[in-house]
């Protein structure tokens, strides 16, 4: 088990050196061919030109696809990458088998990657004739709009992070880019995702592998996420480093802090990063010693408890100077989950946000296992945090983000109805920057430099356009998502209420999630907690993570 890190870079830069060599010997064998057909149509026949011409478009053709900057695939794989743009442009046939699964090759949405692919490109993501999904399956959802649209609001909502013990506050964006870590992207893709963040004013989370200069340098806003290992910010031992870590919190650039208790993909289970991939720059990003094993545990030596899961959550405000402070989990167990309310309510101390990442989340190392069968779904998960802070009365003092598969503004709008105040998005974010989905994370070979430390297939990646489309993605999902709610009659997020989201629960029987689900008035745990929530309400212990 990695911790999502692909191979070396020793090895990834000798084979990114010889596919290097290979494709410049490429274009050279085309152009000698071209001209020595030339020739020979010259001096002796002039049907030689009919292998000439050819040869000699291929060469060009050759020679455009290295040297252009907007097609990663075409850098990388010059003439052999427009087999993928025939495909594309034979959709729906032929791509749709492609646009229908991600990369662990579980179901996705049918269109999700081709409407991410259009907004970042800026094109049109409207399509003529109307849906294909099949609206009486069980199991499907849709939205309810109303008789009375209201206006399309022109200024996108932003969330106050920042309860009453933060002295500095942040406004998040409505969608954002979730944890993704330097070494498990490569040092392009994290400069093209922070800069489309600067140039949309939305948030970028580091993931767990570090503070890097590729997430500093482009100036765009920071959720630095500590995880088990605690890298940047870490002991000789392993051990969570005050210094440290109030060094780095103090940047600028880092706008919150959050603690990673546990991931979607692979909740309850650390990596190893082996000794051969920590060359110097990663080992500097890590705060760990350079060539040497390095291990993540499965969990945090800083509690053990929730009590002092709180508590350590206000020193880590107490060490940023103020800043928002949060944690991350995929929700597992509700009676653990009511054991850290409790925890809140008897310390005084609350988180500023919550991020409850769904187990249908991506990784590009976990465990089959763990990611089928392990965790709560992003709903579900969603529904309990928030109706366990309601009845505990906590509610207003904390944000919930959310982050699992969220791709488009339909997404958006159905997790906020269960319970998020904003969204982050991965998977849709390594689309916008150009991932095709070609299941090479853990290899190192990612064809279009996203998932690499291949310097080579790293530098097929043009910053200055990616960025462009991350920004482009993220501004036409987030007005989406604006389109859809005010077709629903709401304003702002703040109108949204359960019964506007419908689940088919059988071919003849639709439910609203008002109908569906328990939803707490607040306090109402304190006072008198309902019957499916009252035993394990009085079996939370705030002393104990008891199952």
């Amino acid at each position: 088990m990695t911790d999502g890190t692909p191979l070396g870079p020793i090895a990834g830069r000798t084979s990114g050196h010889k596919r290097g060599v290979l494709k410049i010997l490429l274009v050279i064998l085309i152009g000698s061919a071209a001209v020595l057909a030339a020739v020979a149509a010259v001096l002796s026949s002039p049907w030689w030109w009919a292998v000439a011409a050819p040869l000699l478009l291929l060469a060009v053709t050759a020679l455009h696809d290295l040297v252009q900057r907007r097609h990663s695939v075409l850098r990388n794989y010059p003439l052999l990458g427009h087999m993928r743009f025939a495909l594309e442009a034979l959709r729906p046939e032929i791509q749709q088998y492609f646009v229908e699964r991600n990369f662990d090759g579980r179901p996705f949405d049918r269109d999700t990657r081709s409407i991410v692919y259009e907004r970042a490109k800026g094109t049109d993501a409207e399509e003529p004739f109307g849906t294909e999904l099949d609206l009486y399956r069980p199991g499907s959802e849709y939205l309810v709009p109303s008789m009375a649209p209201r206006p399309v609001a022109t200024d996108p909502p932003r969330v106050r992070i920042g309860g009453p013990d933060c002295t500095r506050p942040y406004d998040m964006a409505l969608l954002n880019v979730s944890a993704m870590s330097f070494g498990s992207l490569s040092a392009n893709a994290v400069l093209a995702l922070n800069a489309g963040a600067r140039e949309g004013g939305f948030a970028h989370d580091t993931g767990e592998g570090g503070l890097s200069e590729y997430h500093l340098r482009p100036g765009g806003d920071l959720v630095w996420e500590i995880g088990t290992g605690y890298f940047g910010c870490r002991t000789d031992d392993g051990g969570f480093d005050e210094r440290k870590f109030a060094e780095k919190a103090a940047h600028p650039q880092v706008k919150c802090v959050s603690l990673k208790i546990s991931q979607g993909a692979k909740p309850g289970i650390g990596g190893v990063l082996p000794g051969p991939k920590v060359n110097a720059e990663i080992a500097k990003v890590r705060g760990v010693p350079q060539g040497e094993t390095v291990i993540s545990p499965p969990y945090h030596r800083v509690y053990s408890t929730p009590r002092e899961l709180v508590r350590f959550l206000a020193r880590m405000r107490e060490l940023a100077d103020g800043k928002p402070v949060g944690f991350k989990l995929c929700v597992g167990s509700r009676r653990q989950f009511l054991a850290v309310c409790k925890a809140m309510l008897e310390e005084g101390v609350t988180p500023d946000f919550i991020v409850v990442d769904g187990a249908e989340g991506g990784t590009g190392a976990a465990p089959l296992e763990f990611a089928d069968n392990v965790g709560l779904p992003l709903g579900e998960g969603l529904m309990t945090v928030h109706n366990a802070l309601v009845g505990a009365g906590l509610r207003d003092r904390i944000r919930i983000g959310a982050s699992g598969k969220v791709a488009t503004g339909s997404d958006l709008v159905k997790r906020l109805l269960q319970g998020a105040d904003y969204t982050n998005a991965a998977r849709a974010m390594m689309f916008a920057i150009g991932c095709i989905q070609a299941q090479r994370c853990h290899t190192n070979t990612c064809p279009v430099g996203v998932a690499t430390q291949d310097e080579r297939r790293a530098r097929a990646l043009d910053v200055d356009d990616k960025s462009q489309r991350v920004r482009r993605y993220q501004e036409a999902t987030v007005k989406s998502a604006l389109q859809i709610m005010a077709s629903m009659g709401v304003e702002d997020p703040g109108g949204l209420r359960p019964h506007m989201l419908m689940h088919r629960v059988d071919p003849h029987t639709v439910r609203s999630y008002a109908e569906l689900h328990d939803w707490l008035a607040p306090g109402e745990l304190l006072a008198s907690p309902p019957e499916g929530w009252a035993g394990d309400w009085a079996a939370a212990d705030p002393d104990r993570f008891t199952s």
